[in-house]
């Protein structure tokens, strides 16, 4: 059985430890955790990382187009390694959760996140998320300026923990073949 996990993001030097960036570090993380490298596939422009666990495969990417525009490349990716929509986990930032919370689901609503549409749009509401808070922006700060920040130290140690916790939960779905609905916090 083949699983494709997305971490979302956006591509470039710039846009590293940004809170849309959410998805692709806990990509990171699954990834280091598998101990699996990343190879740039230009032809798909993706990122992958490509392994087992135990007796499942798992395809690991980060789409290389910007996020409003990663269901594409998830499409592709899908397609070419023959992985139902029920086999794919969406790794997302979510303005909505407090930074700490984690919202697991097995499918859904974009739930108003421009680079989740774009997939939801493309493979169906079936598609699992699990979506890494990072809060809402405070100050008058728009919310497109907000997701572009970068983590602050103290916010990146957060994630830190955040990951620790989310990957084994990753892993257990994949091995278990189903995603389980789950939300939980964890202290920062």
């Amino acid at each position: 059985m083949k699983w494709l996990v997305v971490g979302l993001g956006n591509p470039g030097d710039q846009y590293e430890n940004t809170r849309h960036n959410a998805g692709f570090i806990l990509a990171d993380r699954l990834a280091k955790e598998l101990n699996l490298g990343w190879r740039l596939n230009s032809h798909e422009r993706v990122a992958e990382a490509k392994g087992e666990y135990g007796d499942k495969s798992v395809l690991i990417i980060k789409p290389q187009t910007y996020m409003n525009a990663s269901g594409g490349a998830v499409v592709r990716m899908a397609i070419k390694e023959e992985v139902l929509p029920a086999r794919i986990i969406v790794l997302s930032d979510d303005v909505n959760l407090p930074l700490g919370t984690v919202r697991v689901r097995s499918g859904g609503s974009a739930g108003g996140h421009n680079g989740l549409a774009s997939i939801v749009d493309r493979l169906g509401e079936e598609v699992a998320r699990i979506r890494v808070g990072v809060g809402e922006p405070v100050g008058g700060v728009a919310l497109e300026n907000y997701v572009l920040e970068r983590f602050s130290k103290s916010e990146l140690l957060g994630l830190e923990k955040i990951s620790a916790i989310t990957v084994p939960k990753i892993l257990l779905a994949i091995k278990e073949g189903v995603v389980k609905d789950d939300s939980f916090t964890v202290q920062l």
